[in-house]
C-alpha cells in the first residue's frame, strides 16, 4: 500500500482524511495517515487555535489544511474581508433571511446567544482564505494546502510553493484536472458524484482513469465514495497514488459531529442523500432533510450564488450545531453515498487498520488469481 505520494509527506500508507475535527486530524497521522483540517468555517483566529491544538498533540507527525477558493463566486476582486462582507450583505434578499429564519423558528431551533450572532463569511472567497492560508502556513507540520474548489490562483500557488509546501486541488473532470497542472498544482484529487460535499456530474469508476490518464505523471488522489480498502485497492490499481476520504470520518469516535447527527448518519442508507445548492449555492451532497426539501420547493426562494447563500446559511450551521437535538431534522449534515456503509462508531486508528487490512485482502485475492508458474 505504500506508493510514492507516501515518501513526499513521510507517512505510512496513502490514506487522506478530510475533517473539521482536530481530533480526527491527529488520530489519522498518528494511525499513519495524513489528517486534514477543514478550514471553512473558522476565522483566521479560530484556525490558529486549532492548528495550535493540532500541534501540540500530533508530535512530529505531518498535517494538511484545505482551504475554499471558488473560481467564481459573487464579489470576485474584492480583497478586503471587510468590504467584500459588507458588499455581500447588503446583496443578500430580505426574502431569502426571512425564508431561512422562518424554517428554523417552525423548527423549534433556539436563536443564538447575541455574542455568538452575526458571524459571516468564514471563508468561501480570495479575500477571506488568504488570512486562513497564511495561519495555515505558519504552522511548520502542515505539509499541504488543498483547494476544495476550484484551481487556485496564480499567487496562492506560489505563496504555497514559496513556503515549501504542496499543492492540492480538487476536480470533478478531466478538463478541470488539466487546468489544476497547468497551473503548477502538485497533486490533482479527482472526486466522483457519488462523493460527499461539492461533487461534479461524473462517477469516480469514469472519472478516477480520465483523470490519472489526463495529467500523468502528476500524482492522482482518488475521491468520490471510498469506505472500504477494497476501493482504495481498485483505485490504486487504476493509476492513483492514494485516496482522499471524508465522509467516513464522520462517525468515528474522534468526531467533534453531535451525536444525534452522527446517529442520522449511521441509520441512512445510499439512497438518502441529494445534491444541493441549499446551503453553499454550489451543488454539495448532503443528508436530505426539511431544508434541502424546502428550498427546492416551486413557490419558495431559489438558493444564491456562492458565497451568499452560505450567508444565510451560517446561522443556522451553528444554531442546529449548539442545539442539535431541536435543529436534527433541518440540520446541514454533508455526507456522500457511501453513508449506507457507515453502520458503525469506532475509533479513528481503527477504521485506519480497518482499511489497510482491507486493502491488502484485495490485493491477495487479485494475486491468488493470477496464472501459476509451472
Amino acid at each position: 500500500m505504500h506508493t510514492d505520494i507516501c515518501d513526499v509527506f513521510g507517512i505510512d500508507v496513502p490514506i487522506f482524511a478530510f475533517t473539521h475535527c482536530r481530533d480526527v486530524v491527529v488520530a489519522v497521522s498518528k494511525a499513519g495517515g495524513l489528517g486534514v483540517l477543514g478550514a471553512v468555517g473558522f476565522s483566521p483566529e479560530e484556525l490558529a487555535k486549532e492548528c495550535d491544538w493540532i500541534d501540540e498533540h500530533i508530535g512530529d507527525k505531518p498535517y494538511a489544511v484545505d482551504t475554499v477558493i471558488p473560481n467564481k463566486y459573487e464579489g470576485m476582486g474584492e480583497l478586503d474581508p471587510d468590504k467584500l462582507e459588507e458588499q455581500l450583505q447588503a446583496s443578500v434578499p430580505d426574502e431569502h433571511r426571512a425564508f431561512a429564519s422562518k424554517l428554523l423558528a417552525d423548527a423549534g431551533v433556539p436563536e443564538l446567544p447575541l455574542e455568538d450572532q452575526g458571524k459571516g463569511l468564514l471563508g468561501w472567497t480570495m479575500a477571506t482564505a488568504m488570512p486562513q492560508l497564511k495561519v495555515a502556513l505558519s504552522h511548520p507540520n502542515v505539509k499541504l494546502i488543498a483547494n476544495a474548489l476550484g484551481t487556485p490562483p496564480p499567487e496562492v500557488i506560489e505563496m504555497i510553493h514559496d513556503s515549501g509546501r504542496k499543492v492540492a486541488a480538487l476536480c470533478g473532470s478531466a478538463k478541470q484536472a488539466l487546468a489544476h497542472k497547468q497551473a503548477g498544482v502538485d497533486i490533482i484529487i479527482a472526486q466522483g458524484y457519488e462523493g460527499g460535499g461539492h461533487t461534479g456530474e461524473i462517477g469516480s469508476m469514469v472519472l478516477w482513469p480520465e483523470v490519472i490518464e489526463a495529467v500523468a505523471p502528476t500524482p492522482v488522489l482518488a475521491a468520490g465514495g471510498i469506505g472500504s480498502g477494497r476501493q482504495i485497492a481498485a483505485a490504486i490499481a487504476m493509476g492513483a497514488q492514494g485516496a482522499w476520504t471524508g465522509s467516513i470520518w464522520l462517525t468515528v469516535s474522534e468526531s467533534s459531529n453531535p451525536l444525534v447527527l452522527k446517529e442520522q448518519l449511521l441509520a441512512a442508507g445510499s439512497r438518502d442523500t441529494v445534491r444541493s445548492r441549499s446551503v453553499t449555492g454550489k451543488p454539495a451532497r448532503m443528508l436530505r432533510n426539511e431544508w434541502t426539501e424546502a428550498w427546492e420547493q416551486p413557490d419558495t426562494p431559489d438558493p444564491l450564488p456562492m458565497p451568499l447563500q452560505g450567508l444565510i446559511t451560517i446561522d443556522m450551521i451553528m444554531r442546529t450545531n449548539r442545539y442539535a437535538e431541536a435543529g436534527q431534522n433541518i440540520a446541514f449534515n454533508p455526507v456522500g453515498q457511501v453513508v449506507g456503509r457507515m453502520n458503525q462508531m469506532q475509533p479513528a486508528k481503527n477504521l485506519v487498520s480497518k482499511l489497510v487490512d482491507e486493502y491488502y485482502d484485495a490485493a491477495d485475492r487479485i494475486q491468488s488469481l493470477m496464472p501459476k508458474d509451472d
